[in-house]
């Protein structure tokens, strides 16, 4: 694959792979998660003990078919072996069945119980978190991690369980059977195992690699598709097509490596393996002939001996899962124990009813947990009448948002106070607060659901008529109305289907539906043309009657409306007053006024 990427420098699709660790303790970890499925487990751990004892008695089915039955001749020693045999082999069959689905079902419901407590948990984490942490980290921790978590749990623990039993049988049963010869297989063992165990990690090594490879096709295709219209606008598809052509064939040359590997690995085992069968074989023989032991007890421990020789192969592969398993439950850990900043007190405080939607910032000063070393805020304080209407105007980046994101409780000021109703936000419950204030943003969030969903989203217990009834207000049925199914058309991945304008009014209706007592609009009319502006801002109009509304604004409409302008500059609140004052009085609002709202005011000049 190409090293390169689209810049040039070194690409950003090689993904490393899943960390290892050999601090098991962190495996235990998982044990409260497993613990109510200690009923399943006790099935397993019978089914395990009876299949293992189970394959153990083979050998002696063995030693006794041939002894009894080949040896002496005896066709009715002969049927009792096979018979016997035939119940060993069902019994087994049994067993794994039996110890194959209790585990299996252990490790899906155990890794579903994992995924919901994480996301449950990052559902509760502050927006700061989010500014130091990757989504796509998160994510990767909550399918990539928990199915490797979900594959020990599910496969690799039985399997190494199983080995254990079946290797510490095994020897006992070699000892048993013959000592002289056990004591040549604990001679030639390591001379097989080493070889294979060396190999078998370069064939590992080489699977990673070529899921890795894989994986970068996937991303990169799932960006190309993602911004399709980004690539067909730049007449990019053929340079894509190389890059993707180049990823394709990288994937499948590391892909052919672990094949060659693979297929070296099988070949080295059957030499390895039947080589050394072949010499315990060679001197059992000689015992046989000599009287020194029976040709059934020779096969019997042949099979013990093969019994062992797998057994530890199959565990110096568990090994590498378990330790892949132990580093991703350190990080689905570190999620977990990841402490909220942002969360209810011990004894919440209740909210006034009814709710008035009176704010009140006290000299808040603030900085973004990525931003320290700067403040967003600087000893603000503004107080907000219940029922009235502020505009905040201010350049990009003066910390009008950062009114709101703190007035939502997505962050705490490092010093003053934020008041809604009366109550210091830090001693009541963030839900409570929250339930009482309605956002329009300026980038509007369209979910993958359809319409009806999109708005009813505001308040979910809505009824279809009020979902109907905040579209129309919202001036947003005009087209909701000509999609194929209406209410309930599917809008398509971060509302794909709709243009800027629509998702704008999908985003007031859902306001509206919420009927809050404080609405916050961040530029809520920015993406309408003229004609849907003046019917949004009816809409908003008669929403803002008697209740208090904020709004960052860059248009001239929603400053002239106002109740009273805020103007904010590099966190400070510099100047209130109505548009006409402010005009005169603060030459940062004029000026602002004249770069934003000019060109607002000559489309209303024109009009």
């Amino acid at each position: 694959m190409s090293n390169q990427s689209r810049g040039g420098g070194p690409t950003r699709w090689n993904m490393p792979d899943r960390p290892r660790s050999k601090n098991y303790a962190y495996l235990r970890r998982t044990y409260a998660f497993t613990r109510p499925y200690a009923r399943q487990l006790s099935f397993f751990g019978m089914a395990l003990a009876v299949t293992s004892i189970a394959t153990l008695s083979i050998g002696t089915g063995l030693k006794f078919v041939i002894d009894r039955g080949l040896s002496q001749g005896s066709a009715a020693m002969l049927d009792q072996g096979l018979a016997l045999l035939i119940g060993i082999v069902v019994v087994i069959a049994v067993g794994t069945f039996v110890r194959f689905y209790y585990i299996s079902w252990v490790g899906e419901r155990v890794v579903a119980d994992i995924r919901k407590a994480v996301f449950n948990h990052i559902l509760s984490l502050s927006p700061g978190f989010f500014e130091t942490t990757k989504t796509g980290e998160i994510l990767s921790r909550l399918t990539t991690d928990t199915s490797l978590l979900q594959q020990v749990i599910g496969s690799s623990f039985s399997i190494a369980i199983r080995n254990v039993f079946a290797l510490i049988g095994g020897v006992i049963m070699l000892m048993v059977t013959n000592i002289k010869l056990t004591g040549l297989v604990a001679l030639v063992v390591p001379v097989v195992i080493v070889p294979i165990i060396w190999y078998g990690r370069k064939v590992r090594t080489l699977s990673r690699e070529t899921q890795d490879r894989v994986a970068d096709v996937g991303s990169y295709a799932e960006e190309n598709l993602n911004a399709i219209r980004t690539v067909q606008a730049f007449v990019h598809e053929d340079i894509d097509r190389g890059f993707f052509g180049r990823n394709v064939e990288g994937a499948f040359s590391t892909a052919m490596k672990r094949i060659f590997a693979r297929a070296m690995l099988g070949a080295v085992v059957i030499l390895l393996v039947f080589s050394a069968i072949s010499a315990v074989v060679w001197a059992g023989g000689r015992d046989v002939i000599q009287g020194d032991i029976t040709p059934g007890a020779l096969s019997a421990f042949i099979f013990y001996a093969i019994m062992v020789a797998a057994s530890v192969g199959a565990m110096t592969e568990v090994m590498g899962d378990l330790q892949r398993a132990a580093g991703a439950t350190e990080r689905l850990i570190e999620l977990l124990e990841m402490k909220l900043d942002i969360m209810a007190p011990a004894s919440p405080k209740p909210m006034p009813t009814p709710a008035r939607g009176a704010v009140d910032f006290e000299n808040v000063t603030f900085h973004y947990p990525s931003r320290p070393g700067t403040a967003a805020l600087k000893g603000l304080s503004l107080s907000v009448t219940p029922g009235e209407h502020v505009a905040l105007v201010g350049p990009s980046g003066a910390g009008k948002t950062t009114v709101f994101q703190l007035l939502l409780r997505f962050y705490d000021p490092q010093s003053g106070t934020v008041r809604i109703d009366g109550m210091d936000l830090k001693d009541v419950d963030p839900r409570d607060a929250r339930a009482r204030i309605g956002l329009v943003s300026q980038d509007p969030v369209i979910f993958a659901a359809d319409a009806m969903e999109n708005i009813r989203y505001g308040r979910p217990t809505a009824t279809d008529a009020e979902v109907y009834a905040a579209a129309e207000a919202a001036a947003a049925m005009e087209f909701i109305a000509k999609l194929p199914d209406g209410m309930k058309s599917f809008l398509g991945e971060r509302g794909v289907r709709l243009s800027g304008g629509q998702k704008q009014r999908i985003a007031i209706a859902r306001a509206i539906l919420r009927d809050p007592a404080l609405l916050l609009l961040d530029e809520a009319t920015s993406a309408l043309d003229a004609e849907n502006e003046r019917l949004v801002q009816v809409a908003l109009e008669r929403l803002m009657v008697g209740r208090t509304t904020m709004v960052i604004a860059h248009r001239l409409a929603t400053v002239v409306n106002a109740d009273r302008i805020a103007v904010i500059d590099d966190g400070h609140l510099v100047a209130t007053g109505n548009h006409e004052q402010l005009l005169v009085s603060n030459p940062l609002y004029a000026r602002v006024a004249a770069l934003q709202f000019s060109a607002d005011g000559a489309a209303n000049a024109a009009q």
